[in-house]
């Protein structure tokens, strides 16, 4: 095969994907926040009119943390608090408290398999993670942005 066959090919694979990744976030989906004491920061969300909307435990390490998810409009931030054992180390961080951006999709199983095949991606989670969250849970992967962000990927569940 000649190079400048191989060249255009490798063009059109690239436009491919281009394209295909322009159509998968729907939205932002909300801001993930750790927080080293959940009632206060609950309290100094709602000052601002955000309202508890989601409220559940997760596991972390063999412990439990709590997620909140605090709505204004079509805002939504997610407030967390990890387990006792990793409250100290959210609390010394000095370069900022806001853990991950989360964008909307439609198919977080297509999606996953998409960006993992890519090869141009770091992807962070071997497989999609389900969570109680919201009435039927959700389902979410990461991978890291070129300066070390966590972007994250997340469907909310439809229905069983």
């Amino acid at each position: 095969m000649n190079e400048g066959l191989v060249c255009l090919q490798s063009f059109h694979i690239n436009q491919f994907m281009e394209k295909q990744l322009s159509n998968i976030i729907n939205k932002l989906q909300h801001v993930g926040i750790p927080v080293s004491d959940m009632g206060i920061s609950e309290a100094f969300y709602s000052r601002f009119g955000f309202k508890n909307v989601m409220q559940s435990p997760f596991n972390f390490e063999g412990d439990t943390g709590t997620c909140v998810m605090m709505q204004l409009g079509e805002i939504i931030i997610e407030l967390y608090q990890m387990p006792a054992k990793q409250l100290e180390e959210i609390k010394a961080r000095k370069n900022g408290h806001v853990d991950h951006i989360a964008f909307d999709v439609d198919n977080i199983n297509a999606v996953f398999e998409l960006l993992s095949n890519d090869g141009s991606f770091t992807v962070l989670e071997e497989k999609p993670v389900s969570l109680p969250f919201w009435k039927h849970g959700c389902k979410y992967f990461n991978i890291v942005g070129p300066d070390g962000e966590i972007l994250e990927f997340n469907e909310i569940v439809k229905n069983n």
